[in-house]
């Protein structure tokens, strides 16, 4: 098996890693940032792919990742794991129709609550010590899932028409478009920004450049909230006004 994962904050990759804890300890885990990671694919039977749904739907560099990337998902056995902040309907299902296009066997699927990586909005934020409750209690459900597939009985979380009607009526059917495309969206206060460049080496997309000292956004965002979350300056926001809180997975270990 192998483990591959897009996260921004990092809870995605914490699911994975700790699937493989439980399931095949010897295996690694592989961003889709890393030239190996399609190669690794290729060399495997079995996959635990995790992610952050976004609005009940797939970010869409993970989508374009399958996508361009689809003669490799033939055959494969497929376990998803579908991290967010309070609700995904279908966050798993939607990735397996996905990949079921493509050849890909599903063999199961959970959904992971974890503290919310939306840094500059104040819905879902909770305090610290419930954060790190809910990344003890995910890791717990992980492990289970994990035991759960190697006796053959995996959860199936996201996967099926009634869960995808929630996704469906829940939020992908108002808010699709904010997936659809990558965005425009993001805002750099110049007069905060101190043109570190931070941001521009975090982002998975290259959409931010550093412009005589000051970070410059471009329109290709992949709401991974990773630049906004590292901001030292707190310099930058997406779907909000304000940073509210800056998230990370290592905060609440």
């Amino acid at each position: 098996m192998v483990g591959i994962y897009f996260s921004g904050t990092g809870n995605s990759r914490y699911c994975v890693e700790k699937f493989l804890e439980e399931y095949e300890p010897q295996a690694e885990a592989f961003s889709i940032e890393n030239e190996n990671a399609a190669l690794e694919i290729g060399h495997q039977d079995e996959i635990v792919l995790g992610y952050p749904v976004q609005f009940s739907s797939i970010p869409k560099i993970l989508k374009d990742y399958v996508i361009s990337n689809h003669e490799i998902w033939k055959g494969k056995k497929v376990f998803i794991i579908a991290t967010m902040g309070l609700f995904s309907g279908d966050g798993a299902g939607i990735m397996a129709s996905l990949l079921k296009r493509y050849g890909a066997v599903i063999t199961g699927g959970v959904h992971v609550k974890m503290p919310d990586s939306i840094g500059d909005e104040r819905a879902l934020k909770r305090p610290l010590e419930k954060n790190r409750e809910l990344v003890v209690n995910a890791g717990s459900k992980i492990k289970k899932a994990a035991a759960a597939l190697k006796c053959g009985e995996p959860p199936r979380e996201g996967l099926g028409v009634l869960w995808h009607l929630a996704g469906l009526f829940g939020q992908r059917l108002y808010f699709f478009y904010k997936t659809k495309e990558y965005t425009d969206k993001m805002k750099i206060d110049a007069g905060r920004c101190i043109g570190c460049g931070m941001c521009a080496s975090l982002c998975p997309m290259e959409n931010i450049q550093v412009k005589d000292k000051t970070a410059v956004p471009g329109k290709r965002c992949t709401m991974c909230y990773r630049c906004i979350n590292q901001c030292p300056v707190q310099a930058i926001t997406l779907l909000g006004k304000r940073v509210v809180e800056q998230c990370d997975i290592k905060n609440y270990l």
